[in-house]
């Protein structure tokens, strides 16, 4: 056998080598989301690239999983794709190449995944539909929608369709359809890691969901103005806001505070109810219950001072209001 037989023509080479690349990407251990994509099962939408040595006809051609969770390929035909890895849709692919090839090459990559999302919604920085790649956790989740708002409420709630499985949350419930599984996380036993287990893997489809804090508002003449997010079944008084606020500024008028409460069942406002800081301070009057969303305003002691309108207009729109997490 001459050396002439042994040499590759230059062009076919070049195809050779290039295609080893592709091959050695897509089979070698990878890192980060790379490897987390190889172990992710395929499913319906997810977008792959298919390199098959020799077969123009597939090659380098975007194709989406259809809703059948199949693809259909040129000589290959319909070939099922949901449910399998990168390498195994690679592995079914070689076995029915090798009717028309010897020692088929094939490569998957998957470049488009829609069939894994997770929902994150609520108080939280960027709120979204996210991807699941690879086994994830209940904090990555948060963490990677960009963590918690100011304003987040103390509970987390994780929903998830009956067929991904139970929920592995001790209080986890069905709902009222019997289609979903409900359950909650107190937020400050997440973060201080109090109960490990309840960093639970997320699923497809979950959903998880951080509503809005309770809030009451401490505006005017105080040290700390802003608004204070309440734990659990919290009530605050008067007295205990101003505390929460550092106290107040020499020049509050103490005897003409306002509570601003919202007016639901009258229609959207807010009624005024007035406040003698100076008589609840000195014992003559009873200290006094803040309600959500109450904006407890203190001005100025000076007969021209800022009005209850634009304290009303500032937190509505939240102007320069600062949220104050405890």
């Amino acid at each position: 056998m001459t050396n002439q037989t042994w040499k590759l023509q230059g062009n076919t080479w070049r195809r050779l080598a290039a295609f080893a690349v592709v091959l050695a990407a897509a089979i070698l251990p990878a890192s980060g989301i790379d490897q987390a994509r190889n172990s992710d099962q395929l499913g319906a939408g997810d977008q792959v690239i298919i390199r098959a040595m020799h077969v123009a006809e597939i090659s380098d051609k975007p194709i989406r999983i259809g809703d059948d969770g199949t693809l259909q390929l040129p000589l290959i035909g319909r070939i099922k794709a949901a449910g399998l890895t990168v390498n195994e849709l690679s592995d079914q692919m070689r076995k029915r190449l090798a009717e028309f090839l010897v020692e088929p090459e094939v490569a998957v990559e998957l470049v488009e995944m829609k069939s894994h999302p997770v929902s994150v919604i609520g108080a939280l920085v960027t709120p979204g539909v996210y991807q699941l790649h690879g086994q994830k956790r209940l904090l990555e989740m948060i963490s990677g929608a960009g963590g918690l708002r100011d304003d987040a409420g103390s509970m987390v709630r994780i929903t998830r369709v009956r067929t991904q499985g139970a929920l592995p949350l001790a209080a986890a419930r069905l709902d009222a359809t019997g289609e979903y599984f409900v359950g909650e996380v107190r937020v400050s036993d997440l973060m201080s890691a109090k109960n490990p287990a309840e960093n639970i893997l997320v699923r497809p489809d979950d959903v998880i969901s951080i509503p809005r804090g309770r809030l009451v508002y401490v505006m005017g003449e105080v040290r700390k103005p802003g608004g204070f997010v309440l734990r659990e079944q919290e009530t605050l008084s008067v007295l205990q806001a101003l505390a929460l606020s550092e106290g107040l500024m020499p020049t509050a008028g103490r005897k003409n505070a306002r509570i601003l409460r919202p007016t639901l069942d009258a229609g959207p406002g807010k009624k005024e109810i007035p406040v003698d800081i100076a008589s609840i301070l000195s014992g003559k009057t009873n200290d006094m219950g803040l309600q959500p969303d109450d904006v407890l305003f203190i001005p100025n002691s000076a007969p021209k001072s800022a009005t209850l309108r634009a304290v009303e207009a500032a937190v509505q729109i939240g102007t320069g209001v600062v949220i104050w997490r405890r």
